[in-house]
Order: C-alpha cells, then structure tokens, then sequence
C-alpha cells in the first residue's frame, strides 16, 4: 500500500466531501428527527446514515485501495484493522445528541492514519460552515463561512482566565475534581468534536 501524499488538491477534496456530508445532514437537522438506539445505547438518525454514506462513497471513488474505519461501520474486526498501514477513520456525524437537542454543535470528522498515527485531520461544522483542518507538515487552518483561510496560531494572551473545553453532554467527576484546583478559569461547555477546535484555535 502506498503512502498517500497530503497535497492541496486533495485537501480541498476532503473539505468538499466534508461539506458535502454537512449539507446532507442539515436537510434532515430541519425536519422532524427519529432515532435510534445502537447497541452501545448511543442514539443514531438517519443523518447519521446519510453522511456516512456519502463520505464512504466519495472516499472510495478518491482513493479506492486505502480501507476506511467508520463508527457506523466498525464492525471490522481487530485482526484485519490491527494490520492496517493507512486508513481513512471517519465519524460521519459527532455529537448525534447535539443534533437530535438542535443546538448545532455537531460536526463530520475525518481523519487520515497511518502507522498508528493521524497524520492528517478534518473537522467540519454544519450549521456556521466553519472548517478546521491540519496535518503534520503543514500545520493548523481555519476555513470560514466566506471560503477565507486562516492558519491557526497558539494564542499570546496570557492575561485572562484559563479557558477550559468541557463536553456539554458527558459531565464527569474527574472535570470537577481537576477544576477544584484552579483558582482562575472560564468553562466553556460546547458539543462533540467541536472543543479541540476550540482548543487549537
């Protein structure tokens, strides 16, 4: 298997699919929502499915010998992924419960690993039309709403409150516990994939 090259041409591709599947999910996001229960009793929706379908397709039709790892479709067993020099890990639609509460803090993620490590990584948000991407040689960007991109630079700021990301839906003792030592912070409580956006940015 070859190693894939993270070149511009294909990162706009992987941005349009991104997009593609955002606006798949936001047709169903404006009518009436029905979910399912999946085994692991996380819920699943027909957005789910969508978006799913059309990242499969495209990514097949992009580069059909690289293998892809979907958590609508992860019933791959570890014997065969384990073996795996370079995959596609997709989730079509982070933050289902986000989606299914209309807050619009839910996101289509994908993600390029090879050896074991990402080396490439896509975060789209439906609902504002915001784009993260980065891979390991050639940084961090943001793509607005008006297709103007961004690099992502670590913030100089030192003088306000620590700004901590937290889950909005998964609250845990050990947050409260490690916020419990902070004297200065702001929590800021947002869905899904979206807090290491916020993070990097």
């Amino acid at each position: 298997m070859s190693d894939i090259q993270i070149k511009s041409e294909l990162i706009e591709q992987l941005i349009e699919i991104s997009k593609e599947a955002g606006d798949a999910i936001l047709r169903i996001y404006s009518s009436e929502i029905d979910v399912e229960v999946k085994s692991d009793n996380s819920p699943l929706t027909k957005a789910d499915l969508e978006s799913n379908n059309i990242i499969v397709k495209r990514l097949k039709t992009l580069m059909p010998n690289i293998p892809i790892l979907s958590e609508e479709e992860a019933d791959i067993s570890f014997d065969v992924r384990s073996k795996w020099n370079e995959y596609w890990l997709i989730d079509p639609l982070d933050g289902t419960k986000e989606f299914i509460n209309k807050n619009g803090e839910f996101t289509v993620n994908i993600a390029l690993i090879r050896n074991h490590k990402p080396i490439f990584g896509l975060i789209h948000l439906p609902v504002k039309k915001h784009t993260y991407w980065g891979c390991e040689d050639k940084g961090s960007f943001f793509l607005d709403q008006g297709n103007v991109t961004k690099k992502i630079k670590v913030s100089k700021n030192m003088n306000d409150p620590i700004r901590i990301t937290a889950s909005r839906s998964h609250p845990s003792n050990k947050l409260t516990n490690f916020l419990n030592k902070i004297e200065n912070y702001k929590l800021i409580e947002v869905g899904s994939s979206l807090k290491f956006c916020l993070t990097a940015s």
